[in-house]
């Protein structure tokens, strides 16, 4: 056993938001009408989040740079998440760099991506597709939007602008997303979550493990180890380290990356409690494959342009 890791850290997802901006529809639909989403109630998280509050969160996990994750963000007001972003004081490295939201089958589509990738910070694209047949576990409007021409265009666009995307969808929608990520061979996707694992059955995770495995096997697709404290809410460490085992066999630690999704995650788990789970699962692991998995393989997708640890070219400064 190589022992746990101890280096520097990247978290290559979580989110911040101001609720007095009234720019968060699914927050304050929540806060009004007490709904519960696919990870249960909201009410715990409806309150500022601020970069102040990741900090004290992260505390103790030696977390040196992040990249924000569009959270939500009104559509009727394009492109000010990243500048309200570009506003905060982030120079502790908490959102060094920015995935933002784009709806790729929006009429302003191009111009709005062109505009994202104008600012240095914005690396990435979410524009999210999974749909559930309970609107309430649904994030997207409508099915089937990844064969959409229109939307694939707008993938198309981002593409050529070099920007990655990140994927976020249900498990039965991997046979769909397998036929994307093969149209687009130039296009890195990071696919979120681990995948969603949402349910629970054996039927459903049988499901997860092979669609999982499939999406492993495609050279443009990375993951993310993310909130599957969301989708196991009773959870324990020996319920999550083999799901997160079989993120690894697909995916390898060279194509993987652990990451909080705070503070969503927070709903269920400590920060300190899902990455000692992160840490316990890879101690087996080389210590290049631990440091990938906490470190180079955010730092190489996003380019967050951080100094390796393992280089010996001086210390990060965040």
């Amino acid at each position: 056993m190589t022992g746990r890791y101890d280096g520097p850290a990247i978290d290559p997802h979580h989110h911040l938001w101001d609720l007095s901006l009234k720019r968060h529809p699914w927050l304050e639909k929540a806060h009004i009408a007490g709904e519960e989403m696919v990870f249960g109630s909201l009410v715990p998280i409806l309150r500022d989040y601020g970069i102040a509050d990741y900090r004290a969160d992260a505390a103790n996990q030696n977390v040196v740079a992040t990249v924000h994750v569009e959270a939500g963000w009104s559509d009727a007001h394009p492109l000010e998440e990243s500048r309200w972003l570009d506003g905060l004081d982030r120079s502790s490295g908490v959102a060094r760099r920015y995935v933002v939201r784009v709806p790729l089958d929006s009429p302003e589509a191009f111009r709005l991506l062109d505009a994202e990738a104008d600012n240095p910070n914005v690396v990435g694209i979410r524009d999210i597709v999974s749909w559930h047949p309970e609107p309430a576990k649904s994030f997207a409007a409508r099915a089937y939007r990844m064969v959409d021409p229109v939307w694939r265009a707008g993938l198309g666009h981002a593409s050529r602008l070099g920007l990655v995307f990140d994927l976020m969808l249900y498990p039965w929608q991997m046979v769909e997303a397998l036929d994307l990520v093969g149209a687009f061979p130039d296009t890195l996707f990071v696919l979120n979550h681990g995948g969603s694992p949402a349910d629970r059955t054996e039927g459903g995770m049988a499901l997860w493990r092979s669609g999982l495995r499939a999406l492993g096997r495609q050279p443009n697709v990375r993951l993310k180890i993310s909130d599957l404290v969301a989708y196991d809410n009773a959870w324990t460490p020996g319920s999550l380290g083999p799901v997160i085992e079989h993120c690894l066999d697909c995916f390898g630690p060279e194509r993987s990356m652990f990451a909080s999704d705070f503070p969503v995650a927070g709903l269920h788990a400590s920060f300190d409690e899902v990455y000692d789970v992160f840490r316990a699962v890879a101690a087996p692991l080389s210590i290049d494959e631990q440091r990938a998995l906490f470190f180079t393989t955010a730092n190489d997708t996003y380019r967050l342009g951080m100094n390796d640890p393992a280089s010996g070219e001086g210390e990060n400064h965040v």
